[in-house]
């Protein structure tokens, strides 16, 4: 073998194994995520000397998250000349050497060499040791960036595919979708690094996101109201009878709330003698939102604006129900019941396997009890599911069977459905 070919022969070596490091350098920056990045970079400055220095490895890897494509675009590159370089020299040496008829299983050879030791090799164990691997390859990836030919070419290079590339393409980075962070919530509980009221919180943070207002409110027949003609002290004992803090004042109708009344303002002008005057005096303005709003944009707002209750209206006009903060938090939190809350459990499980529900229990915790077995549709609560179901206002003792269970009526008040028995599971 003369001088030249074992020149060419380290090359190629040389070529095969700085492949095999940027490939392990893009797969390791691919696949890490900014959020864990902050956390190694505070890991790193917790454990600096007593002087506060700490190795800048993590905040240049924060650095170079923050414009991935900018510094991912020299790697690539990179990579590509590796491999086309490679290919080359072997295509020369085989021809030179053997003749033209060996450059094909040469090159098929080194393929093959290139798929093990410098892609598949590389890329697998950067894909096991994500955060050592990145941590190592920041700086490296970080020098590259600043090697101004390499830049000023990768740059043209990028520009010209982003004119290239359809609009849909272009744009940020990765997101975070919500069965994402409900995976990572899973693990985190299978490793115990949570327990299970924090993987509960987690998900119900979660699903609020997606909740509207009209899915949390106390719906228009449940409203307590006190009347316009009323006196203070007759809207006292509305207030005390019902244990509300706050209690809407109704005109004409129950689309017609002139105010809201609060009992502290109730309480104070008893007390100073006031118990004759009509309660409209005491009137504060409501906050009306749709129905459709999402939940926690109503929280936001409540937050902002400093109410505790609004007015749910419907799409009409009408007034569909009331929803308060303490509504909103029960959604995060689960119920929040005092002393002197007597509400009556949504669901009451029975000896044989079945199960005492209200009409107005939502379909979503009833199927997260039942295992995620009903139909899905264009209702809220129990009451709906059955009205779709028999397409009538049922009567008492009438029942359909849903997802291998009978739910039979048990109470009509009016026209709404107030309790329903649900069977055991149906044996088939």
């Amino acid at each position: 073998m003369t001088g030249s070919e074992i020149l060419v022969l380290l090359g190629l070596l040389v070529l095969i194994g700085v492949s095999g490091v940027l490939a392990a350098a893009e797969t390791s920056l691919t696949h890490m995520r900014r959020s864990r990045a902050s956390v190694l970079a505070g890991s790193e400055r917790e454990n600096g000397n007593g002087n506060g220095e700490h190795d800048n490895r993590a905040d240049q890897l924060l650095e170079v998250l923050k414009e991935r494509s900018h510094y991912l675009g020299p790697i690539l590159l990179l990579l590509l000349v590796c491999h086309l370089g490679a290919a080359g020299l072997t295509a020369v040496v085989i021809d030179d050497r053997f003749g033209g008829g060996w450059v094909a299983p040469a090159l098929l050879v080194l393929l093959l060499v290139l798929f093990v030791v410098a892609e598949a090799i590389p890329k697998t164990w950067a894909l096991a040791n994500t955060d050592a691997v990145a941590l190592r390859m920041a700086p490296l990836v970080h020098g590259l960036s600043r090697v101004a030919p390499l830049r000023w070419v990768t740059v043209a290079l990028i520009s010209l595919a982003e004119r290239i590339s359809p609009r849909r393409a272009r744009g940020g980075g990765p997101s975070v979708l919500e069965e994402e962070l409900l995976a990572v919530a899973d693990r985190a509980l299978e490793s115990q690094a949570i327990d299970e009221e924090e993987h509960e919180l987690v998900e119900s943070v979660i699903a609020f996101g997606d909740t509207l207002v009209r899915e949390v409110m106390v719906p228009r027949p449940d409203m307590v109201t006190v009347r316009s003609d009323a006196s203070i002290t007759e809207a006292i004992e509305v207030a005390v009878r019902s244990g509300r803090s706050r209690v809407p004042i109704e005109g004409s109708g129950i689309d017609d709330l002139l105010g809201v009344v609060h009992a502290k303002d109730l309480m104070r002008a008893q007390f100073d003698g006031r118990g004759d005057d009509p309660v409209t005096d005491l009137a504060r303005p409501t906050h009306d939102v749709p129905e459709t709003k999402q939940a926690d944009d109503l929280l936001r707002q409540m937050q902002a604006e400093r109410f505790h209750l609004a007015v749910v209206v419907d799409e009409y006009g009408g007034t569909a129900g009331l929803v308060s903060m303490e509504d909103l938090l029960e959604e995060v939190f689960g119920e929040i019941v005092d002393e002197f809350d007597s509400e009556e459990p949504l669901a009451t499980p029975l000896a044989d396997g079945a199960m005492l529900v209200h009409g107005r229990m939502p379909v979503d915790e009833l199927d997260e009890l039942l295992g995620d077995v009903l139909p899905a549709g264009d209702w809220d609560t129990v009451g709906g599911l059955l009205f779709d179901a028999l397409g009538h206002v049922p009567s008492v003792g009438e029942g359909v069977e849903l997802a291998g269970r009978r739910f039979d009526v048990e109470q009509v008040v009016g026209r709404r459905i107030t309790r329903v028995r649900i069977g055991a599971p149906v044996a088939r």
